[in-house]
């Protein structure tokens, strides 16, 4: 350190400390391109125009089609529930989703999934990733796509959160060759991120005092090394203080105790207010998960149960998000790695099945009331309008305004956002 900085440490006040900070931060900001940019009009246009989230309703396990989106009653393997009209002129969907029914003027559904990967852990890398898995390439998910193209950045949130389940511990997110910059906040043990609160043993004070010293190093040592890797740094630093200044977001207890009746005393619900207290304060991307719907026995049991809480929840989520004028800025999709045999097993359960299958989105992008796509009368075969998992991912980009066509580059590598001739299914887009 030059004799005129460490001059300048003995004369420093606590209150001089802090002034200093501002100014040395004001001067390294006036140096950093990357900060510098979002002064600039077309930047801060830019920047109004990605105001725009995902929520993912991960249905761990397998949804049955049948006892969602796509019932079948009357057939030979359709099940015991009925076919119920949903407020959507023409549209069906499964008795055991009726709230969700007198809302499908947000939702759009698609019953012609034919994905043909029906294992657990490659059904759920395919649909999250859009792609087959490639042995020279990590590709990121949909989660860590959609932090990359929506996130802002000057965010002091996360750009994507995975909230836990007891037993979804199958998949947790992968930001690929994106880095660690876009990988999933995945809380496996709580709703809380762990290490987020300042200790105990040190005080409001003190820990001001010691970010204020921090940043005046900082400042200083950045002043001539104006860098990627310096820019970087200081980028990460100010996120980590940004997170733990938004640990309160993960707190529903800081919600009216009449909105969190609204969602219910479920961990799903209780998830679901998580999200929406996430997506309203600036993060793109949030994945919720709900398991166990891997019904090989019990299926109509399972599905009556799990199906009751999907529709309370998800109906409880869109209902606020409309309330609160955020449904138009966010997307919410209900997906699985696949969805469930027609036939019916000695176990009275339905196994993995992703040749015909369905998923659904919500909100912002989409032509709500909307059913696209048909399966066979038995529901073993697409018949109508048949979409792949990389069609899926290309659906969503192109719902959130993003490019599915555009390239990211590896090395000389060009790879495409969503697969090599994937295309949106434009008949359910806005």
């Amino acid at each position: 350190m030059d004799d005129q900085i460490s001059e300048q440490f003995r004369r420093l006040s606590r209150r001089g400390l802090i002034a200093s900070t501002a100014a040395g931060a004001a001067t390294l900001a006036a140096n950093m391109g990357q900060i510098n940019v979002l002064q600039a009009a077309p930047f801060t246009d830019t920047l109004k125009k990605k105001n725009k989230r995902v929520i993912l309703l991960w249905l761990a396990g397998g949804a049955s089609q049948y006892e969602t989106w796509d019932p079948k009653p009357g057939t030979k393997n359709g099940g015991p529930f009925q076919a119920i009209p949903t407020n959507a002129t023409g549209v069906h969907i499964s008795e055991l989703l009726p709230s969700v029914a007198q809302r499908m003027q947000h939702t759009a559904i698609i019953r012609s999934l034919n994905t043909r990967v029906a294992d657990h852990g490659g059904g759920a890398a395919l649909m999250e990733t859009g792609r087959r898995k490639d042995p020279g390439v990590e590709y990121p998910d949909i989660g860590a796509v959609v932090a990359r193209e929506l996130g802002r950045i000057d965010s002091r949130v996360p750009d994507y959160v995975s909230l836990y389940t007891a037993t979804e511990g199958r998949r947790k997110g992968t930001s690929g060759f994106l880095g660690a910059r876009y990988a999933p906040m995945f809380l496996s043990d709580s709703m809380v991120p762990p290490n987020l609160m300042r200790s105990e043993k040190l005080s409001d004070v003190d820990h001001k005092d010691r970010a204020a010293l921090r940043d005046l190093f900082a400042g200083s040592f950045a002043k001539h090394r104006n860098n990627s890797v310096m820019q970087s740094h200081m980028s990460a630093y100010q996120r980590v203080r940004g997170l733990m200044a938004s640990e309160q977001l993960f707190n529903v207890e800081n919600e009216p105790e009449a909105v969190r009746v609204k969602y219910g005393p479920t961990q799903f619900g209780e998830q679901c207010l998580v999200a929406r207290r996430l997506v309203e304060a600036g993060v793109p991307f949030v994945k919720v998960a709900r398991a166990w719907w891997d019904s090989h026995g019990q299926n109509f049991e399972t599905h009556q149960e799990l199906c009751a809480d999907l529709d309370h929840c998800m109906s409880a989520l869109l209902d606020d998000l409309e309330d609160r004028g955020l449904l138009a800025n966010t997307l919410v999709i209900t997906l699985g790695e696949f969805g469930r045999t027609p036939a019916i097993n000695p176990s009275l359960g339905r196994d993995h099945f992703a040749s015909a299958w369905s998923c659904s989105l919500s909100g912002h992008g989409v032509r709500g009331g909307v059913a696209y796509g048909k399966t066979a009368p038995e529901g073993g075969t697409v018949v109508e309008g048949e979409v792949n998992a990389g069609d899926l991912f290309a659906t969503i980009l192109q719902a959130l305004g993003i490019d599915h066509e555009h390239e990211y580059m590896i090395g000389s590598r060009p790879v495409p956002l969503a697969d090599f001739g994937s295309k949106p299914v434009q008949e359910v887009l806005a």
